[in-house]
């Protein structure tokens, strides 16, 4: 029982939990925009599913911390450029986000988003969802699993830090959807962040190290003028409601 008293464990153990909820928020965003496809009586389900496989997907990567870090060797070369593992599945993983993100707003501007449960009844379904959410789990858990590998030599903290991040995004992650699905804007705006993303991965993937720093002030203040935007919609209606 000595690390409850360890004071770097407990350190680490929230540095970590920070980590993965700050790195999750794409996936949270992913998810919520993806299951706001199905019909509302099977959101709840494939929202908790869709978190729960994020968190299992994680939880197996550090379990394989060896064949992770192996991701990083180079594989071939490609014009005198190394390719990793790791480089194959960001830049794949990038070119999925990409499609799924200008499918969802090609979409939502065809007006799709006017009868999401025939979308929900005739789409991928289910399954189809729960497969696709696999998929971008797997592209956003990777670098956030190799970053904790690098900062944490014991697993169990590392899976603590998991579990109780996820644990959270499950509790916000309704609250988040249901606010994309009210405001078509933001979720416009969301899906735009998201091609953004799946170009930084597609960089990382060939060497060009865009700082996510840049990527989340771009996002945060973009956030802050919808939301400013949302304000004034929402006095304008109320005047006219009043009027």
């Amino acid at each position: 029982m000595e690390w409850l008293t360890n004071p770097e464990i407990w350190i680490a153990f929230f540095t970590l939990t920070v980590l993965e909820i700050v790195l999750g928020i794409d996936n949270i965003i992913m998810i919520s925009i993806l299951v706001s496809r199905m019909p509302k009586a099977m959101q709840p389900k494939t929202r908790f599913f869709g978190l729960a496989l994020a968190m299992v997907t994680r939880i197996l990567l550090l379990l394989s911390i060896t064949w992770v870090m192996r991701l990083t060797v180079d594989l071939f070369n490609v014009l005198g450029k190394g390719v990793s593992g790791r480089d194959l599945i960001l830049f794949f993983g990038g070119l999925f986000l990409i499609w799924k993100s200008s499918t969802e707003i090609y979409q939502s501007e065809e007006g799709a988003e006017d009868n999401p449960e025939a979308h929900g009844k005739k789409g991928s379904g289910f399954l189809g969802t729960i497969v696709q959410i696999a998929i971008i789990d797997i592209v956003f858990s990777l670098d956030s699993v190799i970053t904790a590998v690098g900062m944490v030599s014991q697993v169990p903290v590392m899976i603590a830090a998991i579990i109780v991040a996820v644990l959270l995004m499950m509790l916000a992650a309704g609250t988040i959807g249901d606010f994309i699905d009210k405001h078509p804007s933001l979720k416009m705006l969301a899906l735009a962040f998201l091609i953004v993303v799946g170009v930084v991965l597609i960089g990382e993937s060939l060497d060009f190290h865009i700082p996510k720093g840049y990527v989340y002030f771009a996002m945060a203040f973009s956030l802050a003028v919808e939301a400013l935007n949302i304000r004034l919609r929402t006095a304008s209606q109320r005047k006219k409601s009043e009027g």
